[in-house]
């Protein structure tokens, strides 16, 4: 009895190994899941330090409040919020009303019913926020307003990428120890993919006066700091990247279905007399878009063409074409990454700047429109597309063509990383030596007939 209640030590130790393989599958599922979800997703190795900063400064304290200026200020290099523009919102941490305005407006006023004189300009608990169009009066106006919440890169334009409203806040907090932080700040630019994280108290912001000879500091001043992942944004890409080069015939197409192919069962062919309709390329409230029936189904495509080689140089042009019928975009961006950007010689019908993320590699840039001429990507059809050529300088330690290296490594449009072909797709080289072996044969054919015929 005694032998059958004791345990056998080589199946312990098979159970211990179980136990432990287990709980290690565990621990790294848990790990693994840990990164997908967290915040860190977020993180863009060619802009590490990109995002978007909400500023409060408490300007005044009022008998139930305060006024506070919001300010927005983005600081992605490549990534701006196109129209319809910006949505903020927030959660109220008591029963703060907001009083006034100016420079936004609310979305809606909530119920106010409980106020008897005076009606406040929103009552909701969780407020959402949106610029102002463009024309608004003066009297409605607030400095960097009403720009129908677009906002330029800071990359691209750094005094266009700011945004700003003042907002009075009553039934609020009306000193620095009553007031109490708003919560669960969500933005939105203009679709999903950003995550803000809660407001934190900093340094109030210190002002100049107009004429710069006195200072003045804001009350109170909180930050809120949002950041983009574009898995958030989409399960799939929003652009493709095709390549063809003057070495060869070949060209590279999108990957089928690049952006996905949902929309496949809406889109509209290139030629459909649909296009003649009226009110064909008009934005839906949902920005739902309207694609060109193509392969990849992408609203957009970036193509890179090796033309030309020289002594000491080497030259590609980059088209950009819209497939998308309902939607332009104004002040897109092109952000390449590739080693023989560090040596640009010229370009010729686009802005350039690089992109130096860290300081030691300079391999990425960006491309963006020349104003009043480019910088409004069209809707699809005959104008949908701009172009231009760039001229590089050779560097004869690392320049080859061969196994795709005249091609980039990341291509992103409007922040938005693009799918690339398969690396063995690559346009490649002509096989010299294949060529060789069969003029080789063709000659040792012709000598042996020449002396066959002599014989």
């Amino acid at each position: 009895m005694e032998l059958h209640n004791q345990a056998d030590p080589a199946h312990r130790i098979h159970l211990e190994v179980v136990t432990c393989c287990s709980w290690l599958k565990i621990t790294f599922l848990a790990m693994l899941f840990c990164v997908l979800v967290s915040p860190t997703a977020a993180y863009d190795a060619l802009d590490p330090t990109g995002n978007i900063t909400i500023k409060w400064d408490v300007m005044s304290w009022t008998p139930d409040g305060y006024v506070a200026a919001v300010t927005m200020n983005n600081f992605q290099m490549y990534r701006q919020i196109s129209n319809p523009g910006w949505t903020l919102g927030w959660t109220w941490a008591k029963k703060e009303v907001i009083w006034t305005m100016v420079g936004a407006q609310t979305t809606e006023q909530g119920d106010c019913s409980k106020f008897k004189g005076n009606t406040p300009h929103c009552c909701k608990k969780t407020p959402t926020v949106v610029d102002l169009l463009p024309g608004v009066p003066f009297n409605q106006q607030f400095s960097n307003c009403c720009k129908g919440g677009v906002m330029a890169s800071w990359g691209q334009d750094p005094s266009a990428s700011v945004s700003a409203f003042q907002v009075s806040v009553g039934q609020g907090g009306t000193s620095n120890k009553t007031v109490k932080l708003p919560k669960n700040f969500t933005l939105l630019g203009p679709g999903p993919g950003y995550t803000c994280g809660p407001a934190k108290v900093v340094p109030s912001t210190v002002f100049l006066t107009a004429d710069r000879r006195r200072k003045t500091q804001a009350l109170m001043t909180w930050n809120v700091t949002c950041t983009y992942s574009q898995l958030l944004a989409s399960k799939n890409p929003s652009c493709c990247v095709s390549f063809s080069s003057f070495y060869n015939e070949t060209v590279v197409p999108c990957p089928s279905c690049s952006c996905g192919c949902h929309n496949k069962k809406d889109c509209i062919k290139g030629d459909s007399k649909l296009l003649q309709k009226a009110g064909i390329n008009t934005p839906r409230k949902d920005n739902t878009p309207l694609l060109q029936c193509t392969h990849h189904m992408c609203p957009i495509r970036v193509h890179w063409h090796v033309k030309q080689n020289y002594k000491d140089y080497w030259r590609v042009k980059i088209s950009v074409t819209n497939f998308n019928y309902r939607l332009n975009y104004t002040e897109w961006t092109l952000v390449a990454q590739h080693p023989n950007l560090n040596n640009i010689t010229q370009v010729f019908s686009f802005d350039y700047k690089p992109l130096v993320a860290y300081q030691s590699i300079n391999d990425t840039g960006m491309f963006y429109g020349m104003k009043f001429y480019n910088d409004l990507l069209m809707e699809a059809g005959p104008l949908g597309n701009v172009q231009s050529e760039v001229l590089m300088q050779k560097d004869k330690n690392t320049f080859t063509f061969k196994q795709g290296w005249a091609f980039p490594r990341k291509v992103y449009f409007n922040g938005d990383e693009c799918r690339l072909p398969p690396p063995d797709a690559y346009p490649s080289l002509p096989n010299s030596g294949h060529v060789d072996s069969v003029s080789i044969l063709k000659m040792a054919a012709s000598l042996l007939l020449i002396m066959f015929c002599i014989y």
